[in-house]
């Protein structure tokens, strides 16, 4: 039978998150393009991956935080017509209180967890229509609706990322192209030593494995799902929140201050 699922580009490919949904999306049948910027650690993962499974691998280092190499990945995209899903993971950490945090640093997860999330979703959504199909899998936080938990530049990058797919889904309603937003809690990566917090530090409780995470997120995705919160046992909690929230839809905007703020006589 002929294979017919295309090619997987999974960005911030080289370890973690990545590195397991490579790992699992060849397992599926898709061949592989990884994006990261160590040519190295991407090469150990492809090999190991193309031994296992006999898919094609390719790897294209990049630094998606480097104009340069962002708009080559985006080239890319644009002009390879066998890719079908886009896993958008690259992304930066931060757990530090705002007065103790880089401003440089900041300023370069910003560059990372938004511009190049964006420009690359620009770059494959217009093919993936001009298709009919194909998908988007935008990684984003617990954070992005729980900010107070971490660094307030990187919840704020992670609710863009949630609101960025929400438009996103809005607008490709009918075409064919499946959007999927999964909000991770906290995961044993190296993450969280990049961001200044070693994972060690957290609770057990608290922390699940790269691997239980995208196989997570892959049976949300099976299932159709928009958003996926791997660590929440209550699904109808975030029905609620989200039922609230489209409950001010349509209420948000009016030509006069609410009754509330009128000032008293």
């Amino acid at each position: 039978m002929t294979d017919i699922k295309g090619t997987a580009v999974i960005t911030g490919a080289s370890s973690g998150i990545g590195a397991v949904y490579a790992d699992r999306l060849a397992a599926r049948g898709y061949d592989l393009v990884l994006v990261a910027r160590s040519a190295d650690k991407l090469e150990q993962v492809a090999d190991r991956i193309r031994a296992r499974t006999g898919r094609q691998v390719d790897i294209l280092a990049a630094d998606l935080g480097n104009a340069v190499d962002l708009a080559s990945v985006e080239d890319f995209l644009k002009t390879t017509p066998d890719v079908t899903l886009l896993v958008n993971n690259a992304g930066l950490g931060g757990a530090l209180p705002l007065v103790e945090s880089d401003i440089e640093q900041m300023t370069a997860m910003i560059a990372l967890n938004v511009t190049a999330l964006t420009r690359l979703t620009y770059a494959a959504v217009p093919e993936f229509i001009a298709r009919g199909t194909g998908t988007i899998v935008n990684i984003a936080s617990i954070v992005a609706i729980n900010p107070e938990t971490l660094n307030g530049v990187y919840g704020g990058s992670k609710a863009f990322v949630l609101a960025f797919s929400q438009n996103l889904k809005h607008e490709l309603e009918g075409t064919g192209v499946h959007v999927q937003v999964v909000l991770p809690g906290a995961t044993a990566t190296d993450f969280w030593a990049i961001a200044g917090k070693p994972v060690e530090l957290l609770p057990s409780a608290i922390v699940m494995s790269g691997e239980d995470l995208v196989d997570a997120s892959l049976v949300g995705l099976d299932r159709g799902e928009f958003v996926t919160i791997p660590s929440l046992q209550d699904g109808r909690l975030y029905d609620a929140y989200e039922t609230a929230r489209q409950a001010m839809a349509g209420k948000l905007s009016g030509s006069v201050p609410a009754t509330r703020y009128r000032a008293a006589s």
